[in-house]
């Protein structure tokens, strides 16, 4: 009968701190998504089209009025 109530005495500390672990780790969740919703996803995406892409790689038109010659 003592190893049952010892048992019992045992569980509910582990069971608290269970819960306790449980609720901080979906507490952090909730603050990482709300400094993301805030911080970052205001902030415009980059422009990742093809188009965009080959208009930045694509090299700059010369000034020179030397265009053909070296």
């Amino acid at each position: 009968m003592s190893m049952s109530l010892t048992q019992a005495k045992q569980t509910r500390p582990l069971r608290r701190l269970a819960v306790e672990l449980i609720l901080i780790v979906v507490a952090k969740v909730a603050l990482l998504s709300l400094i993301w919703w805030v911080a970052i996803a205001p902030h415009p995406r980059p422009d990742t089209r093809p188009e965009a892409i080959e208009h930045l790689l694509a090299p700059a038109p010369s000034s020179s009025p030397h265009e053909g010659q070296p």
